[in-house]
């Protein structure tokens, strides 16, 4: 039984159809891509990005948006905070033509939401201790969101619920001297 089984998942995929539950991402020749001109995943963020110099959002490059998306939503956490994951950087309803977000901006048009600060903006990496990870977390909506600037991060995440057609990210790391 579990070979014929086997066998009708191999000839359904080979000819091209899905499975129930089957993921909603567009057909791309390429998946979707988070990259910046200033880090590589898993790489150090500059100081120029941190709270040891001036602070401002790093620059991103954005590519392969399914053809689909409505929104992009960005999500800049960091789960190596003393007391659990702190939320630097919400930000959604994005262009889906969005290429790149500048350094020091926010994409005209894009709501950004309340984060671990308190505060509806970037807020810098700041490590008490240690190398920090910083996820920059990237998706694509099939949905605008309507939600207001206080929303957090698990508001933000299940108003997403149901509508995420891809997804990317990229870590930076960072540690005070």
């Amino acid at each position: 039984m579990q070979k014929i089984t086997l066998l009708l998942i191999i000839v359904l995929l080979v000819s091209g159809c899905t499975l129930p539950n089957a993921s909603k991402t567009s057909k791309n020749i390429s998946p979707m891509k988070l990259e910046s001109p200033i880090f590589t995943h898993n790489q150090y963020l500059p100081t120029k990005y941190t709270c040891d110099g001036t602070g401002v959002n790093p620059p991103l490059k954005i590519s392969n948006i399914p053809n689909t998306t409505k929104n992009i939503v960005l999500i800049v956490d960091d789960p190596d905070a003393p007391n659990g994951d702190f939320v630097h950087w919400l930000v959604w309803n994005i262009d889906p033509q969005t290429t790149q977000i500048e350094e020091e901006s926010t994409p005209i048009g894009a709501i950004q939401g309340t984060g671990s600060s308190g505060t509806p903006k970037f807020v810098p990496p700041c490590p008490p201790t240690g190398v920090h990870r910083y996820f920059f977390k990237l998706y694509a909506l099939d949905t605008k969101l309507n939600l207001p600037v206080t929303t957090n991060k698990t508001q933000l995440l299940n108003a997403m619920q149901e509508h995420i057609l891809d997804q990317t990210e990229i870590i930076g790391l960072y540690s005070r001297k």
